[in-house]
């Protein structure tokens, strides 16, 4: 039923669209026919949104995978740099949760675990919603960040690295094998603010899948069972997010000619001194207002990578 109802509003906004450029198109018309000036330029600034809503629609078509309809989990992990990196990290949380707002996600913090002075050492946080998954995977790897360091008393340029990583929330009909001999769970106090619960009880979860080495945390409940219950989900997720990686390095490696993206590597870089920039290093597509991605807007970095791990040609493009 969900298939169904995700395609039936596929079609149903295909048409939409069609039935739209049809009517704009007998306006324009109509506006020579009766040389109305107004009704031409309003019927023309119509079809000029229509086409930035087919160029998404087209783009949506490619998030076709296994997963990609899913929510999404995720993590970021600062890199070395110590409290700049740290910083950067949270921007990047910022970041991503601004950006699934603006899309009507909704985002539920799972993980904070705050650096000495500012920022995360790590986060991991829940976007839910249609195709979250399918647009947030493009983002797993590594950013860079260069800017004039806020903590540095010289105002000298640093560069922080941080990496971020993106896994479907897997539904409870697929089945992923978990044995007791090959998991190690750990309890500790939950880090930041709580309440008295959080800091006297040992209400945080820490879950080692021992054969992959895979580590997942949740401290986001006062209740060590739901903590618990949330990391086993997470670590559901990232065994079954590792087979779709899995299966995609099969099928580039069949198909030589896609391009290759590789996962934990740099893949995009925010300048903010000495001037502005972000660029994608793995589709080369650039925009000059920092300030504006770091508030969320990431579509084209997305819609170009996606079409890049599949081969496709990036929607819009002529």
């Amino acid at each position: 039923m969900r298939e169904r109802t995700r395609l039936d509003g596929a079609l149903g906004a295909w048409r939409a669209l069609d039935r739209e450029m049809r009517d704009n198109r007998d306006l324009i018309e109509l506006g020579e026919a009766e040389d109305d000036g107004e009704i031409v330029a309003e019927a023309e600034a119509a079809l000029l949104a229509l086409r930035d809503r087919a160029a998404r629609m087209e783009t949506e078509s490619l998030l076709s995978g296994e997963a990609d309809g899913n929510d999404s989990f995720v993590e970021i992990h600062a890199g070395a740099g110590g409290t700049e990196s740290q910083d950067w990290a949270e921007m990047l949380a910022r970041m991503y949760a601004r950006w699934a707002e603006a899309h009507g996600y909704a985002v539920e913090m799972l993980e904070e675990s705050p650096g000495e002075e500012a920022g995360f050492k790590s986060v991991t946080m829940r976007v839910k919603g249609e195709n979250a998954y399918g647009w947030l995977k493009t983002e797993s790897g590594v950013h860079r960040l260069v800017r004039i360091s806020p903590f540095d008393a010289s105002a000298r340029r640093h560069t922080s690295f941080a990496s971020v990583w993106a896994y479907p929330v897997i539904d409870d009909d697929i089945e992923i094998e978990i044995e007791d001999k090959d998991i190690r769970i750990d309890t500790y106090r939950a880090s930041g603010a709580g309440g008295q619960h959080v800091n006297r009880t040992d209400s945080a979860v820490r879950i080692t899948h021992l054969p992959t080495n895979i580590v997942v945390q949740c401290q986001n409940d006062r209740s060590q069972h739901r903590n618990r219950a949330a990391a086993f989900a997470m670590l559901r997720a990232r065994l079954y997010e590792q087979e779709l990686q899995k299966r995609e390095a099969e099928a580039q490696a069949e198909h030589a000619a896609k391009s290759d993206i590789g996962w934990g590597h740099q893949i995009r870089s925010y300048v903010l001194q000495p001037y502005q920039m972000v660029k994608d290093l793995r589709t080369n597509i650039e925009k000059g207002n920092p300030q504006a991605v770091l508030d969320g807007d990431l579509d084209a970095f997305m819609a170009a990578a996606l079409a890049a791990r599949l081969g496709a040609r990036p929607a819009g493009s002529s």
